[in-house]
């Protein structure tokens, strides 16, 4: 992945897989083939694959290289863990993410901090390896951020995302709890960004008048551009999921602020432009 540079900071994505993945239909209760047909010449075949009708979606994460710290949004899906859905995200022994980090010129004990968006299983499964039979943290030199809102309710839950990615890391003493809002430095700050998950935040990035903001999974695929409406019906809280949504695009729209996109084709990143009544992307 080329390297895109934000003033003083650059910035690389570093791809685990991008491949079709789910059904739209699999999303969203709205995705009938009716709703559907009238975006599809749009969205083909860039995000969504017409032989097989799936959303491609890249997993992958964001490489920030501030004159401080080097830091990681995001983890992507990990290797060997205990859990595998979707199956396609989840090939067993992939160290593809790790080969494109060492490839981009960062071992992991470069590492200074990693930030995650959210604590779902394709956000956070790289946080920790496999070693010697025991999950460990990837990361041995690195401070993980978590929010206290998203760490309590993983906590809580149980999941074996939370048993093998974060537990990890909080008894190695490497995790630190922080506010919605909390701020690493003037360059680099969390936003909270409610509803698809119970602590979800954006990452803003700045560096003198250059200002960009990863979104994580407040949008998912371009199709949201054209129905803000719609929401995952999986989302920890719909209606809040919506309204961020909405708010954000507003907000972005037409402005000079990089996007950065957890889940949108490559190349990923872009600004947020009116179409219609709606939204598109146009990517850098």
């Amino acid at each position: 992945m080329g390297v895109l540079q934000l003033g003083d900071i650059a910035i690389q994505r570093i791809l685990e897989h991008e491949v079709p993945v789910y059904y739209p239909s699999d999303f969203f209760a709205e995705a009938t083939v009716e709703a559907l047909e009238p975006y599809r010449q749009w969205l083909e075949p860039k995000a969504l694959c017409p032989h097989t009708g799936r959303m491609v979606m890249p997993v992958q994460s964001y490489l920030v290289r501030t004159r401080c710290h080097i830091i990681l949004i995001d983890t992507c899906c990990g290797c060997n863990k205990t859990y595998a859905e979707p199956p396609v995200w989840h090939p067993s022994g992939n160290e593809v993410w790790l080969a494109n980090l060492k490839a981009a010129g960062v071992q992991p004990e470069e590492i200074d901090y990693v930030i995650c968006t959210h604590l779902h299983s394709d956000h956070c499964g790289w946080n920790t390896r496999l070693v010697d039979g025991l999950w460990v943290p990837t990361f041995p030199n690195a401070k993980y951020l978590f929010t206290q809102v998203e760490y309590q309710a993983m906590e809580e839950e149980n999941h074996q995302i939370f048993i093998d990615n974060v537990k990890p890391v909080m008894e190695a003493g490497q995790a630190l709890l922080v506010g919605l809002d909390y701020a690493l430095d003037d360059e680099i700050w969390l936003e909270s960004t409610p509803g698809h998950s119970a602590g979800h935040v954006a990452v803003h990035i700045k560096s003198n008048q250059h200002h960009a903001v990863m979104c994580g999974d407040l949008i998912h695929t371009p199709l949201q551009l054209v129905e803000p409406g719609w929401s995952p019906t999986f989302e920890f809280d719909l209606a809040a999921s919506t309204n961020t949504r909405r708010s954000f695009l507003d907000k972005y729209c037409n402005s000079d602020s990089l996007i950065l996109t957890a889940h949108f084709p490559s190349p990923s990143i872009g600004h947020i432009i009116r179409r219609g009544n709606g939204y598109d992307f146009k990517y850098i």
